[in-house]
């Protein structure tokens, strides 16, 4: 991750530095020294610009002297309406400006040190990159950013807030990590063993395997599990923030936060099986478990007073001899039996038995669900909106408003009678799927039968988990879409 470095405020003397404009201000001590030292080059180059510091609008500054490579003059608009989420999306612009300079400073003495520490978190969100498997790529093409200083009044205020909010950043960047990697690296054997390595930040991690689901009796999830070589696993992950994981009243008074995620780590289809162009994205079909897993690991980072466990359901969806057929029925862990009609829909069996182990297990507050569920509501949403749908209001406004703070934007979606007559099965208690039209929404129908009124949320994230073009702090690639988020709404409401 970047290297970030908090300090107090003064002119460098080499390196690129950034410099933070806003609406109708007068300059800094540090942009005025800066103009001064380099013989008017900013306000000249501004000037010749006709900078307007909206916002996310840049200006660069090449070779100015003063032993600097560059500087980067950032609008951040006007002061009343910085908030963290605009703090942060000008850190991922100007890691995106420095690409090419090994070490940067930031003039940020003006933000406060949350604002300070949130630029920083927005760079080190966007200098994000997964290269564990390039080998011959030439220097000149590699970035060379690798160093953050922020200079700050209050640095020392400011490298606090930065500690808390530097392990939810490790937390996205384990789930986009885990997102990226190719299904022949991260079977579910290997992400489960993955998640296991977590036990290192305070996490209690269990691994149900094959034997143990199926003498559970996980026929959902197992069913969608048949036709793979690469053998299925269930864990399960503990955070005890608030209860301290101990034993007495307390500890079991306390009624935890869950966390469910779809952890297809890659989906064919089954013999239902999906186009060949573009099959290779399936492998991020497991960014639902990747998001709860980079959660996890965020909560106990920052020691999250609060009390939360994550369940992932890990299975790989393969044709073959002994894979599910379409008519299949099987009998899920609530005792519910679902007709097979696609073998492609295979996301919510999944879901079905864990949410179902889930509250019987834990008897949780509530459920949130993250899965790449649907390529409907791609078609509803696009990739700027995640869908949800939910049974709790309050929890749906709370999601709203994390998303809003985040820029994990959330949409919510309806749930009717109507729609959930559409997977009714002549043979058994349900289908798995029913039509084209409203196709988001059976999915969630059915998902809802396995929340048993339950608090729960649904969050389909199949247009939100990939990006196909860099965003403000979001490089192209895996989102790790719902840590920030669920991370907000965590903290935001529920933590002792």
């Amino acid at each position: 991750m970047l290297d970030i470095a908090f300090v107090r405020s003064a002119l460098p003397k080499s390196g690129a530095l950034v410099l933070l404009a806003e609406e109708g201000d007068s300059p800094d001590a540090i942009r005025a020294a800066t103009d001064s030292a380099t013989g008017g080059a900013v306000s000249r180059a501004l000037e010749a610009a006709d900078f307007k510091p909206k916002p996310g609008k840049t200006c660069t500054i090449l070779a100015p002297g003063a032993g600097l490579s560059r500087i980067v003059v950032i609008g951040i608009g006007k002061r009343a309406d910085l908030t963290p989420r605009l703090a942060e999306e000008a850190g991922g612009t100007a890691a995106a400006a420095l690409t090419r300079d090994p070490a940067a400073s930031v003039a940020a003495a003006e933000l406060s040190p949350e604002l300070a520490a949130a630029f920083a978190a927005g760079a080190a969100l966007r200098s994000y990159r997964f290269d564990r498997y390039r080998t011959i790529e030439k220097p000149e093409d590699r970035p060379k950013f690798v160093k953050l200083t922020v200079l700050s009044a209050d640095h020392a205020r400011a490298r606090e807030a930065w500690a808390s909010m530097r392990v939810v950043v490790e937390g996205v960047h384990l789930a986009r990590d885990l997102v990226s990697e190719p299904a022949n690296v991260l079977n579910p054997a290997e992400l489960a063993e993955r998640c296991r390595a977590l036990e290192s930040l305070g996490l209690k991690v269990e691994v149900l395997g094959p034997r143990d689901m199926n003498k559970l009796g996980f026929g959902a999830l197992m069913g969608v599990a048949q036709g793979s070589a690469n053998e299925p696993r269930m864990v399960i992950m503990h955070w005890h923030g608030a209860s301290g994981g101990g034993k007495g009243k307390r500890a079991r008074a306390a009624k935890p936060l869950a966390f469910i995620g779809k952890g297809v780590t890659f989906d064919t289809g089954g013999i239902s099986i999906k186009p060949a162009q573009g099959m290779e994205d399936m492998k991020f079909d497991m960014a639902g478990a990747g998001a709860v897993i980079g959660l996890m690991a965020a909560l106990a980072g920052r020691h999250a007073k609060v009390d939360a466990v994550g369940v992932v359901g890990l299975v790989e969806n393969m044709p073959s001899a002994t894979a599910q057929r379409p008519g299949d029925v099987v009998k899920t862990y609530s005792g519910q039996t679902v007709e097979v009609i696609n073998t492609d829909a295979e996301g919510r069996l999944v879901l079905a038995d864990a949410l179902w182990y889930c509250q019987e297990k834990f008897n949780p507050r509530f459920m949130i669900d993250l899965a790449t569920l649907t390529g409907a509501m791609v078609v509803a949403l696009g990739h700027d909106y995640a869908g949800f749908f939910s049974n709790d209001d309050e929890l749906a406004q709370r999601l709203s408003a994390a998303g809003e703070a985040t820029g994990e934007k959330v949409w919510r979606m309806p749930l009717a009678e109507a729609y959930d007559k559409l997977i009714k099965s002549e043979i058994a208690d349900m289908k798995n799927v029913a039509g084209r039209p409203g196709g988001a929404i059976t999915a969630a129908q059915f998902i809802q039968r396995f929340v048993n009124s339950k608090p729960w949320v649904h969050l389909d994230i199949a247009g939100t988990a990939w990006a196909s073009k860099d965003n403000a702090v979001v490089p192209k690639g895996a989102t790790a879409f719902g840590v920030r988020l669920l991370d907000r709404l965590v903290a935001d409401h529920y933590e002792t």
